[in-house]
């Protein structure tokens, strides 16, 4: 594992005068407030070469430098978890994540995450996604349930991340959003980067990375509608920061307006309704075109058939197929863009 090193970060304020030094630090490192405080608390924040409280104001024309220690190193250990194969074979695997599991490593989820399963199984991984993530070619979010590809050689994960780098894998969703969206299309491009008032939260944020979220309506329900949604890009959180700004975020989620009516949703505490249900993609060696399907999960079969008044679809293998959300070649409509913040 290589040695990790310490980053300095350093800042001049100016149209913060006032500001609060954690918050200051905060929004320059790109770190909670939490963890600001803790890098002012342990003296890694001086202002002028000099140690301020954290809720020093700044003036003008003060000079704050942060220096950042390198996380403690840690081994990955490896763990006998059961994971759902979708594929394998000697280049990748793809597994069906179950939610309320974390993608890799981090602090405050040392164990128990998908990386530590996958080196619990013994088969190879590659070195590209990092040291603690190792054959990683995208993420998904702790309650975010489904598909996702890991490679098991540097050769497949190279192939692997320039196609997605490339949009040439193609990533489905399917989701429950509160409320009816106007049209039976809707494409949302807009920008996304952290929250600049909560940095645990991602927004849209006109100096944002871009991204783009294609959403069609499968079925009208109610109080909500079943969508498809199909990723672009890639960004944290990208298809939940999306339909909050349109004013129809995903049911169940607490962080970005959708956690409201959890009972009538029939949803566990902190799931929402996300599955990445559908990946399709050439094969990293053999050009072979994979099309790769995930059911939904238990829990997401109960909360559809409550809130679609259909008793039924609870358990059905696969309610998905009820709705077309796999027929590929739909009829073309127009594009609704909504570009608004």
């Amino acid at each position: 594992m290589t040695d990790a090193v310490a980053t300095t970060v350093e800042f001049d304020v100016a149209e913060a005068v006032g500001e609060r030094l954690d918050l200051m630090v905060a929004r320059h490192c790109e770190t909670s407030r939490t963890q600001a405080a803790t890098l002012i608390a342990n003296t890694h924040v001086t202002v002028n070469g000099k140690h301020q409280k954290a809720s020093y104001r700044g003036e003008s024309g003060d000079h704050v430098q942060v220096i950042i220690p390198p996380p403690p190193g840690r081994d990955i250990e490896p763990e006998q978890i059961p994971l759902s194969i979708v594929y394998e074979d000697e280049s990748l695997v793809v597994i069906d994540k179950p939610a309320g599991m974390v993608v890799h490593p981090a602090p405050g989820n040392w164990s128990g995450t998908l990386v530590n399963a996958l080196m619990g199984r013994g088969e190879p991984l590659a070195d590209g996604g990092g040291n603690d993530r190792p054959g990683l070619v995208h993420r998904l979010d702790k309650e975010t349930s489904g598909l996702l590809i890991v490679a098991k050689t540097d050769s497949a994960h190279r192939t692997l991340s320039a196609a997605l780098s490339a949009r040439r894998i193609v990533r489905r969703y399917a989701l429950l959003s509160w409320g009816h969206l106007k049209e039976e299309i809707l494409k949302v491009d807009k920008p996304i980067d952290r929250d600049p008032k909560d940095r645990t939260r991602m927004a849209i944020v006109q100096t944002g990375k871009s991204a783009r979220t294609d959403f069609m309506r499968l079925a009208r329900f109610d109080a909500v509608d079943l969508l498809r949604a199909h990723l672009h890009t890639g960004r944290t959180h990208q298809i939940r920061v999306h339909l909050n700004s349109v004013g129809h975020p995903v049911v169940g989620d607490d962080t970005y307006g959708g956690g409201g009516g959890r009972r009538l949703a029939a949803l566990p505490p902190k799931r929402f309704f996300l599955h990445a249900a559908w990946l399709r993609f050439r094969h990293p060696v053999t050009g072979e075109q994979l099309d790769l399907r995930a059911p939904l999960p238990a829990d997401l079969r109960i909360s559809i058939a409550a809130l679609g008044g259909m008793p039924e679809l609870a358990t059905q293998e696969d309610p998905l197929h009820v709705f077309g959300f796999y027929n590929y070649d739909e009829t073309p409509k127009p594009d609704v863009v909504d570009t608004d913040d």
